[in-house]
């Protein structure tokens, strides 16, 4: 019987919470959304700014307004085309910069959009628990190594005279110190003097990244040598 009465307390609870009805908008009411969607928009915002170091602020203001005026949209039109047209023509009036932003930046647009589409139909318990579950797993995930790369393959750029045969040079060096070479690119510089060959490569062992360099060094004429990580797009979806 208590377990029952809990039962249905929580479930009273949950429902007066998230069960607003906007169909009557009080000033009151209207405020309360108000307040609640800054609120969340800047929670997220510190979320944003804590999980990315190169955020700017204007993007970081931006997403924290956002949840207030897509709910005063959705207040405002509530009552004369219905809650479906609403949805609809707040995810229409959303436009994103004429210059591409990354995933990250996208995702927490939607997040701040779906935060005042709640709040704008009066699931204000919802908004809060959107934003709460949305934004701890934005840190989780951020913080912590899921998703990354493990770099094992590197970026070799060797720079040599033209009167060398890049084809096969460094053939017998490769051989020695890489379990796997491929090369990507060859384009000349210095005014068509000089090659410029990038390779794919993996190293046997780690250590022994100098000597390699150290050995290519020797045989392309002490010129130009260079390693590190493959480039990767960090902004593609």
């Amino acid at each position: 019987m208590a377990e029952a009465e809990l039962s249905m307390g929580w479930g009273n609870l949950i429902d007066s919470v998230l069960r607003v009805n906007t169909g009557s908008i009080t000033d009151t009411g209207v405020l309360l959304c108000f307040a609640i969607a800054i609120i969340l928009g800047v929670v997220i915002s510190f979320v944003y700014m804590f999980t990315t170091p190169t955020y700017t602020k204007n993007f970081v203001i931006t997403i924290a307004i956002l949840p207030s005026i897509v709910q005063a949209v959705l207040i405002l039109v509530n009552g004369n085309l219905g809650t479906s047209v609403a949805v609809m023509g707040i995810f229409t009036l959303v436009r994103f910069r004429s210059v591409p932003g990354s995933s990250k930046e996208i995702m927490a647009v939607f997040l701040t959009t779906a935060i005042g589409l709640a709040i704008g139909m009066g699931f204000l318990g919802y908004a809060v628990v959107i934003t709460i579950i949305s934004g701890a797993a934005f840190v989780i995930l951020s913080k912590t190594h899921f998703g990354e790369k493990k770099y094992k393959e590197k970026l070799l750029r060797v720079t040599m005279p033209e009167n060398l045969d890049y084809t096969q040079v460094f053939d017998d060096i490769f051989e020695k110190y890489l379990n796997k070479c491929t090369r990507e690119r060859t384009k000349t510089v210095n005014m068509g003097t000089m090659y410029e060959i990038s390779y794919i490569i993996e190293m046997k062992d780690v250590n022994e990244e100098k000597k390699m360099i150290d050995d290519i060094r020797c045989r392309n004429g002490n010129l130009t040598v260079s390693i590190g990580r493959v480039p990767v797009n960090t902004d593609e979806l």
